[in-house]
């Protein structure tokens, strides 16, 4: 079986080779860059807890060692503090969120990959043609070594230029210039040790709309300044003016500061009008833009993986049906959208400048808790995704049961157990590429696990498990939020829930779960054969049974893809 290609190698492509990996899914990683990233201190990542959780898993080893987690968050509106918030400290604080430089996140992910057998990242590598038929997708890089790319599938990790989108004739519309910022790095001493602080209309002269700063570890913050959409260029003199004056504004006095970076940025809020095309898919910045009032890219590009990885495995080792693969698009795409619409939703309101909204009752209040929202994760600007009308969303039925989490949202990361005795956290368990069954069942940490084995709906429950229609995993868990005793819940390898079913019930149970694999495989395509089908690529054998990406020169196909031609290409 032909590799995934994988076209980019961002945090996103990257991760994304990683996902696929673990499933036993080879992939080459078309890297239009020499393969090493230049440190930018100023260029960094806010990652939320399912992501974080996500890498982990992925075992990205850089995410402890430099990444920051804030301790508390701060608003303060003129001179005066309007909101505080403690972060992962109490039982009351929010999660918190996880800082860190992009160039040392890709070091992670690169790091992770040195160590896996299943993919190769090939250095220098332009693309510049795609072609496609019914047995898989072929891509030609120039350069030196320009060679077509034999693949099962491809994924455009390419970035907010995206080559593979252009290619396959997809638009790109939306908004430009939606918001510019100008940026620092700087190690320096400020009076919120740990803690994240965004300062709106700051009293001090020139002190614009809106300021940040962010603590990186280390003493090294990030300082962002809001900037006017159409304001003059910003100078390295005019940036260092508008630094001093902030770092005294909140000192007292310009403290001493290392500069360590600097840059300006433009945000565009852009969603791609089709994010599948056959074999070929779209992911990260290649699918959506967005980042204005504390909404973040990044995230919702590993999020795209998250949900693609597991359908692109499931194809690729079993085949799989066109309600599963049309169903990242429809997820996806779906959560961005809305995403995108509540920040293009929210910035009248928080970027009008005054106004009689200005002096309604509660106006204020409601104007920090969207900017909390985004900058957090919480809410329509930041909440984890939810799927409530996927298309693998089984039919309701009477045995059908409510628990703390609703159909298509995160499930919690409680502490479960296996048959086999082995104890851990539900999240540990994602992303492999099968469904989980979890029973609730109160008391079975006291017991022995050879008594709840054989005792009361275990054994048909198992049954039940070993009979579903695609690979499912049993897990036991003392409680889980909202949920009765005996509550069988039904999640997806990227963690998000099915359904929640009272009891054992075999029938409504294999239902739920060959919905959520999109029902059974369409007719042969040669997409799918399990790990030894269609091995023309000469590939070696890897260690538990996947071929290892290799190059390939293979002729050149006779059915090109056929793009969109009802519109132009950005």
């Amino acid at each position: 079986m032909d590799p995934v290609i994988v076209v980019g190698a961002g945090p996103v492509g990257l991760a994304l080779s990683l996902a696929l990996a673990v499933q036993g899914v080879p992939s080459v990683v078309l890297d239009e860059g020499t393969g090493t990233d230049d440190p930018r201190p100023a260029r960094t990542a806010v990652l939320r807890p399912d992501t974080v959780a996500l890498l982990a898993r992925l075992g990205c080893t850089t995410l402890g060692d430099e990444g920051a987690r804030w301790v508390g968050w701060r608003l303060m509106r003129r001179k005066q503090l309007m909101r505080e918030l403690p972060l992962g400290r109490t039982d009351d604080g929010s999660p918190a969120p996880l800082h860190i430089p992009q160039h040392a996140l890709t070091r992670g992910l690169r790091a992770s990959i040195a160590e896996e057998g299943l993919i190769r990242v090939v250095p220098g590598s332009r693309l510049d043609a795609l072609e496609q038929d019914g047995h898989g997708i072929t891509a030609h890089t120039r350069g030196p070594g320009a060679t077509w790319w034999r693949g099962s599938h491809l994924v455009g990790c390419d970035g907010a230029r995206s080559t593979v989108r252009k290619l396959l004739g997809i638009r790109f519309p939306g908004r430009t210039a939606v918001e510019r910022h100008a940026v620092a790095a700087l190690r320096a001493e400020l009076p919120w040790p740990d803690e994240a602080l965004l300062h709106r209309r700051p009293p001090w002269p020139g002190g614009g709309e809106e300021v940040s700063a962010r603590p990186l570890g280390n003493g090294v913050w990030r300082v962002d300044w809001l900037l006017p959409a159409r304001g003059d260029l910003v100078t390295p003199d005019a940036l260092v003016s508008r630094l001093r004056d902030t770092l005294a504004g909140w000192c007292g006095e310009t403290p001493p500061y290392e500069l360590l970076d600097t840059g300006v940025y433009t945000l565009h809020h852009r969603l791609a009008r089709r994010w599948r095309a056959g074999r070929a898919f779209l992911a990260g910045d290649a699918a959506h833009l967005l980042g204005a009032v504390g909404t973040q890219g990044l995230d919702e590009g590993l999020r795209d993986i998250g949900n693609l990885a597991w359908k692109l495995g499931e194809d690729w080792h079993h085949g799989a049906s066109e309600t599963l693969l049309d169903s990242y698009q429809a997820e996806r795409r779906t959560a961005v959208a809305a995403r995108l619409r509540a920040a293009d939703q929210s910035l009248p309101i928080l970027r009008g400048g005054g106004g009689l909204r200005t002096y309604m009752p509660g106006a204020t209040r409601g104007h920090d808790t969207l900017l909390a929202d985004g900058h957090l994760g919480h809410g329509p600007l930041g909440a984890p995704p939810s799927y409530p009308h996927s298309p693998l969303a089984p039919p309701r039925t009477d045995t059908q049961t409510a628990v703390g989490t609703p159909p298509g949202a995160l499930v919690d990361d409680v502490r479960v157990t296996a048959p086999d005795g082995t104890t851990t956290r539900l999240g540990e368990r994602l992303g492999q590429g099968r469904l989980l069954v979890v029973l609730v069942a109160p008391g079975t940490g006291v017991w022995d696990r050879r008594h709840w084995l054989t005792a009361g709906v275990m054994p048909r429950l198992a049954e039940a498990v070993s009979a579903l229609p695609v690979r499912a995993e049993l897990l036991v868990t003392e409680a889980y939020p909202g949920a009765s005793a005996h509550s069988v819940l039904l999640v997806r390898p990227d963690g998000h829930l099915v359904t929640a079913f009272g009891g054992v019930r075999p029938g409504d149970l294999y239902a739920a779960a060959d919905a959520a694999r999109g029902g059974a495989p369409d007719a042969p395509s040669g997409s799918a054969g399990g790990p030894d089908a269609g091995r023309a690529s000469g590939g070696a054998k890897a260690p538990g049974g996947a071929d290892q990406p290799t190059a390939h020169t293979v002729p050149k196909p006779n059915a090109p893809v056929t793009p969109d031609r009802t519109a132009n290409i950005n």
